[in-house]
């Protein structure tokens, strides 16, 4: 892992190895396989974040499943936006089917808070989240994470899909903004 990274100026540390991140969705995966192995879930990637994590979530999951995506969006830049935006609406029918809502990062839980609902409108059996990073005292809209990989302090970061105005995405890990900006 490189041991800092610049993105638009911006200077990035290590946080979590690309090794740490495989170990943690082998153990999701293996927790969702046990709960849905007979459920034929439809794993539903909110973009564009999820993207890396969702690949490597779903093919640790040794059970029979579908895959589906959204676009919504509440960030600009460094900070959110305060409004969610949906960009790509759903286009599978998930009415009474077990849908595995999958999130790049869970800060304040608006994004998520703000779609649930609309989501539980579809009618499905069942709704259960899989986030890869939550920032617990970002927390504004508490929410139910029944798969979480790791909790990490309220800072910005980049990597494994997470990105900064689009770039470093391609990152194997997560880095942490070195320094806080006004």
């Amino acid at each position: 892992m490189q041991s800092e990274v610049s993105v638009h100026g911006l200077s990035f540390r290590p946080l979590i190895s690309e090794e740490e991140i495989r170990q943690k969705v082998v153990e999701m995966g293996a927790s969702i396989t046990e709960a849905y192995r007979e459920r034929n879930p439809i794993f539903l990637g909110i973009l564009n974040g999820c993207f890396v994590f969702m690949a490597d979530l779903v093919r640790a999951c040794d059970l029979p499943c579908e895959v589906s995506f959204i676009k919504l969006a509440s960030y600009e830049g460094l900070q959110s936006t305060g409004e969610v935006k949906t960009h790509i609406g759903l286009e599978a029918d998930i009415k009474d089917r077990h849908v595995i809502l999958v999130e790049d990062i869970i800060d304040t839980g608006k994004t998520l808070h703000s779609f649930l609902p609309v989501l539980a409108a579809f009618k499905p059996a069942s709704i259960s989240l899989a986030a890869l990073i939550v920032k617990p005292e970002a927390i504004v809209y508490p929410i139910d994470i029944a798969y979480k990989g790791f909790d990490i302090e309220n800072k910005f970061i980049v990597g494994y899909g997470l990105d900064y105005d689009g770039h470093a995405r391609n990152l194997k890990g997560i880095y942490q903004l070195s320094m806080e900006t006004p």
